[in-house]
């Protein structure tokens, strides 16, 4: 277990007592205080580098996607306070690799193409991004657009560079492309035409329904879509507390409950913009709210059952209560009147804390002028 105190030394010649926090303010002032900063530090680094796109195509999306989806990195840069000393190694790997993210499900969900063939190679930049060894490709290869000014790569550099220092980095390497691999699996299945998405994603389940039988196939779609397991993974690495057998814990913990929980309140707070714009949501396939709400609930009952096996298992408790109070706290959930019963039941199931971060969170955003 990664020891809960590290000294390190900042620039000016002080002392920073690095803590992993373990409980809900302590861990509210850190993020507050020196993740979020240091999370707009890379992001604006990105945006600028974004800006000098040639091709007026992929820089659009570029930059929309960091405008549109910057608290992805803020959250999943909460996992930097695993990393110890490394914490900024953390920060820059996070933001990278869910900038890269962000922006190729922006050329796949918004740009010029439906190519599968396309939109398979976009993300193997991904894989590569976890591959410190392997060399960078055109990835743009099946589109039109090409131009990018080495945007893409340079992301998929930043990533290989940190990960490339981690001594024991062969122990969650094969893990981390394993949930690269759904991940990138659902992009390409859900980005397709319309008539084709369904029986694809369907077809893709199939293959593992045999595993996780108590999933639907849309359940197993939003476990797929998340990137927690591998920012945590990378985040324990960096502070070398990193085994095969921690590995494997964070997998079984992580995936499916905890991704699935995340995605799905992804989706459940984008319900009615989705139904307005045609997109695939993955809660409009419950039967009803009740079924809906029922789900929900399980997934936040399995993910506080699977957590507890994890090292500083309140941490990944308090990452479970803080996503439902993040995206219970969101402006958009104002606007969703049939669902303020589900809300109210989720953050009871959660618990207090979940309550806690739920308040503040709106607190934040009122005063980040987003109500």
């Amino acid at each position: 277990m990664i020891s809960y105190e590290i000294e390190m030394k900042k620039s000016e010649g002080t002392i920073l007592s690095i803590t992993i926090p373990t409980n809900a303010p302590f861990l509210l002032k850190q993020v507050y205080q020196k993740v979020f900063p240091q999370v707009n530090k890379e992001l604006d680094y990105w945006q600028e580098r974004a800006k000098k796109i040639p091709n007026k195509e992929l820089r659009t999306q570029a930059l929309a996607s960091i405008r549109s989806k910057k608290f992805h990195c803020q959250g999943g840069s909460v996992y930097s306070l695993l990393a110890g000393e490394q914490w900024k190694e953390a920060i820059r790997f996070i933001v990278a690799y869910q900038t890269i993210s962000d922006y190729l499900d922006n050329l796949c969900d918004r740009s010029t193409s439906l190519d599968p063939e396309d939109f398979r190679m976009l993300h193997q930049s991904m894989e590569d991004a976890l591959s410190p060894n392997v060399k960078l490709k055109n990835y743009y290869q099946y589109r039109e657009e090409q131009e990018d000014a080495d945007y893409l790569t340079d992301l998929v550099k930043t990533c290989q560079q940190i990960v490339s220092r981690i001594s024991n980095y062969k122990n969650i390497q094969g893990l981390m492309i394993q949930l690269e691999a759904l991940y990138s699996d659902l992009q390409v299945h859900k980005h397709v035409c319309h008539e084709e998405r369904i029986p694809r994603l369907e077809k893709w389940f199939s293959t593992y329904q045999s595993k996780w039988p108590m999933l639907s196939w849309y359940e197993f779609s939003a476990c797929t879509g998340s990137t927690l397991g591998i920012f945590c993974m990378t985040s324990y690495a960096l502070a070398g507390e990193m085994t095969d057998q921690l590995a494997e814990v964070i997998f079984e913990s992580y995936f499916p409950y905890l991704q699935g929980l995340h995605i799905m309140l992804d989706y459940f707070i984008d319900q009615q913009e989705d139904a307005e714009e045609g997109d695939l949501n993955f809660c409009s396939y419950y039967q009803n709210e009740e079924e809906l709400e029922r789900r929900l609930i399980f997934f936040v009952e399995q993910t506080n059952n699977q957590v507890k096996k994890l090292p500083d298992a309140y941490f990944h408790e308090m990452i479970q209560h803080g996503l439902v109070g993040l995206y219970l706290a969101d402006p958009k959930v104002k606007k969703m009147k049939q669902a303020y019963s589900t809300v109210k039941k989720l953050i009871k199931a959660s618990g207090r804390k979940s309550q806690f971060f739920h308040w503040n969170i709106k607190l934040y955003n009122r005063l980040a002028g987003r109500y």
